[in-house]
């Protein structure tokens, strides 16, 4: 069977993505995490993917995928690849890739990883029991290993979960150094269909970057945990492993991780009380170590400016009021 993994284009250079979901407008955490991995590409002379992750189809609006793309243009964060100006691994918005998602399903069931699971959310809840504050519960394997005949009795569409070995991945992060983890103790036995056809995140994520030839995934510190299974997957479609780099997360007074719940973030909010885009980016970059004083700074004046080396590892706390701290420092400079 000829496959789309890995990618046959040239990957000498470096080939970064920033993968969205157009849930939402976007918020000054999507901007953070845009900024770097844009900042990474450009410094490298490197490639920049621009991909919609919108498999989450009842979350996902065409009105959010529109402004996202009119935002990150007025941020001047451009893209090499993308929805709007294609590219040699198109497409790239994630409901239009199921055929990458169908065949990469096939690959695994070749290999006899993959089962059906017939388990009810109730039952999943049920086992789990009341979760603790950071808490992760394992699949129980209650379907793994069923006779035809025991499948056949349950009249009910299954999901699709991938049967993890006890195999320890290792990589080195860019910002956190070395990590390990034995997939049969962090992740167990996960979904990669749902039962009603939709693909799960691990699988088109680790499918997409390596169809798209990605050589570099910048992204946030909360998704450290899942790239081993990523990095597993990839190998399976026999795709080399992106390098990655986790950075740190941008949180509220509270301490919660910003989200499109919140008031008062997006960009184009923040641009409608009047501030500039190279205020914006230049304050991210201040505030995550990169810069030591304020300045505002286009995003090619950043490439060179920003100091990697001061970047934080520990996660940033914003303001109550961003706007006003934002317009307080640019009228001291």
């Amino acid at each position: 069977m000829t496959t789309s993994f890995p990618c046959l284009i040239d990957m000498a250079a470096m080939r970064g993505r920033f993968a969205p979901s157009p849930t939402g407008y976007i918020h000054l955490g999507n901007v953070w995490t845009a900024l770097l991995g844009w900042l990474q590409v450009r410094r490298a002379g490197g490639t920049l993917v621009l991909r919609l992750e919108d498999i989450d189809t009842q979350r996902s609006k065409p009105e959010y995928a529109k402004a996202l793309l009119e935002d990150l243009h007025w941020l001047g964060l451009d893209w090499d690849e993308g929805p709007d100006c294609g590219g040699p691994c198109g497409p790239y918005v994630q409901k239009q890739r199921y055929e990458h998602y169908d065949e990469a399903l096939q690959i695994l069931q070749q290999k006899r990883l993959l089962y059906p699971c017939y388990c009810t959310r109730a039952r999943l809840q049920a086992v789990a029991g009341a979760p603790h504050e950071g808490e992760h519960h394992l699949y129980d394997q209650h379907c793994y290993g069923l006779s035809e005949r025991e499948r056949a009795a349950m009249g009910r569409t299954p999901s699709w979960r991938i049967h993890v070995p006890s195999e320890t991945i290792c990589f080195v992060d860019g910002l956190y150094g070395r990590q390990e983890a034995t997939l049969s103790r962090s992740c167990g036995d996960y979904v990669v269909r749902r039962s009603d056809g939709m693909y799960a995140y691990q699988l088109a994520v680790s499918v997409d970057d390596a169809a798209m030839g990605i050589t570099h995934v910048l992204r946030g510190r909360d998704l450290l945990d899942s790239t081993p299974q990523q990095i597993w997957l990839i190998g399976l479609l026999g795709a080399e492993a992106p390098q990655y780099m986790h950075v740190p997360m941008l949180l509220d007074r509270q301490g919660h991780r910003i989200s499109k719940r919140q008031q008062g973030i997006t960009v184009r909010q923040l641009r409608e009380q009047g501030l500039t885009a190279a205020q914006i980016l230049s304050y991210l970059a201040y505030a995550g170590g990169l810069l030591e004083r304020f300045g505002e700074f286009t995003p090619q004046q950043l490439v060179r400016r920003c100091q990697w080396e001061r970047l934080s590892v520990h996660d940033i706390t914003l303001p109550e009021d961003v706007f006003q701290v934002i317009y307080s420092l640019s009228q001291q400079k």
